[in-house]
């Protein structure tokens, strides 16, 4: 039917009406919700703090019954109608819906265990959520878990609370799942995600992302369209499984007539790296995806804006592995495969010395992976290579582990991110994998297939470490406070709508 250019105007001016009146409106909303947030920082500082004082720690099986329960309470609490426990072969993990009633549905992550902490080594207890003046930083929660993840998941929850004291909808559908094993490499998550009614719920999303703190001390902000696999193992050399040294501990004295399966273990570890300490594993790095020109690119501009001498200081380094120039260092972040030692344990370790050989010894590893590896492949390969060199008797113990992820730069998820960065001032710098690891892969690949990213303003660091922080108020204004990471939150809700 033929249209008339009367009739076009009007229709085209009509419409422009109606988004301009739309825009208006979000507007309107979004100065309400701001004023919600600011009217509301000290509960969702003790929200906060109040989960980080349940620890949940997977392994040690401490606390996790209590710290699923918290996270589901918190949940109901922001408005999902329905929350319930899922169970798998460990400990269980989480399923929550929010129907807003909206055009589109996108789905979170989120992870209730944390790693372990020694309290002697932190300055302020890791379970007490103090909050801590932090020289050139600002005030922080400090305690396990603060960044990694309670931080970035609570400033989300606080976002829907404040959304629906403004009396305004949520503007888009949520599909939540939590897992409580993440910490030791996620053996069972898969169950959570593929299992009927989690599946089919998935599948409405276009999307799914995990709260994070993204900015660096300068503001600087990256977006990651990936993440490295990893498989999690323990390799253990023992007198009974090797057939030589001794069954129990001995004095150290037997030495002289006794094999050492401490040495065992120290010498099968050592073929595993070669003489840079890279990977040395027959067959490991076969198959391994060359990074693509769009990825190099990437890195050439994050080599540009990212401050090298920053990073060494957070991290208290002077040179790169293979002394490496910047850029190089950045390139073996995002694509090197590697081969790490997390502990090594074996005999006696306490004061002075205990003159013993011992029976036992024991290496707990991780393997980092990117595409085109697999968790399956590097574990076999593992073994293959161990029983080669004639150490097949040494224990291969893996605890956890998963694939690498990428999803591309043009899904609607990575634009809003970058939308939302922008409109708060910030140029994102986009990064090809993050040299961590998350389990995306149960997202990214069959049969969900779905884009899978992180988001959110805000600070914190340390984690795993001693003394993890999460900032609340901040002493630089280009860096999101509390507040200001739960405003992103908001923000992105309204840019994937």
């Amino acid at each position: 039917m033929a249209v008339s250019r009367r009739t076009f105007l009007g229709t085209s001016l009509a419409t422009g009406a109606v988004l301009a009146a739309a825009r208006a409106g979000a507007a309107s909303d979004r100065a309400a919700i701001y004023k919600q947030i600011e009217q509301r920082h000290d509960e969702a500082v003790q929200r906060l703090q109040q989960w980080i004082r349940q620890p949940s720690i997977a392994a040690e099986n401490r606390g996790v019954t209590e710290g699923c329960d918290l996270t589901m309470r918190m949940l109901r609490d922001a408005g999902f109608q329905h929350v319930e426990q899922r169970p798998t072969d460990g400990q269980p993990g989480i399923f929550a819906t929010l129907d807003a009633g909206a055009r589109r549905t996108f789905g979170v992550y989120f992870m209730y265990d944390v790693k372990q902490a020694n309290p002697q080594e932190w300055s302020s207890p890791p379970w007490e959520a103090q909050l801590v003046d932090m020289p050139n930083v600002g005030k922080v929660v400090m305690g396990r878990a603060a960044v990694n993840q309670k931080g970035p998941q609570s400033a989300l929850l606080a976002a829907l609370h404040a959304i629906r004291a403004a009396g305004r909808k949520i503007p888009v559908n949520i599909v939540l799942v939590a897992e409580g094993e993440e910490e030791i490499g996620s053996p069972n998550f898969p169950q959570v995600v593929l299992a009927s009614p989690v599946r089919e719920a998935l599948a409405r999303c276009e999307g799914i992302f995990m709260p994070e703190a993204a900015q660096d001390l300068d503001g600087n902000v990256q977006i990651s369209l990936g993440a490295k696999g990893i498989a999690e193992l323990e390799l253990v050399a023992s007198g009974e499984k090797w057939g030589r040294g001794p069954a129990k501990d001995v004095h150290s004295s037997n030495r002289a007539r006794l094999d050492s399966p401490a040495w065992h273990l120290v010498q099968a570890l050592h073929t595993l790296i070669d003489e840079n300490g890279d990977p040395a594993i027959d067959g490991y790095l076969d198959g391994v995806r060359p990074l693509s020109a769009a990825e190099e690119k990437m890195l050439d501009d994050a080599a540009l804006r990212i401050d090298e001498n920053t990073a060494k200081k957070s991290m208290g380094v002077k040179q790169w592995a293979r002394n490496a120039s910047w850029r190089q260092a950045l390139e073996d972040m995002t694509s090197r495969p590697t081969v790490n030692i997390e502990g090594l344990v074996g005999g006696y370790t306490g004061p002075g010395g205990m003159t013993i050989l011992p029976h036992r010894a024991a290496a707990k590893l991780d393997l980092r992976l990117v595409p085109d590896m697999t968790h399956k492949g590097a574990v076999e390969k593992l073994k293959a290579h161990l029983a080669k060199r004639g150490f097949g008797d040494i224990e291969v113990n893996v605890t956890g582990g998963y694939d690498p992820n990428t999803t591309p730069a043009d899904a609607r998820l990575i634009k809003a991110e970058a939308q939302v960065y922008r409109a708060s001032g910030i140029e994102p710098i986009y990064w090809p994998r993050r040299g961590g690891s998350w389990p995306g892969y149960v997202f990214t690949s069959e049969p969900l297939k779905l884009p899978a990213g992180h988001f959110g303003l805000g600070h914190g660091m340390r984690a795993h470490a001693p003394d993890e922080y999460y900032l609340i108020e901040s002493q630089n204004p280009q860096v999101s406070g509390l507040d200001g990471a739960i405003r992103s939150y908001v923000d992105y809700l309204y840019a994937l709508a």
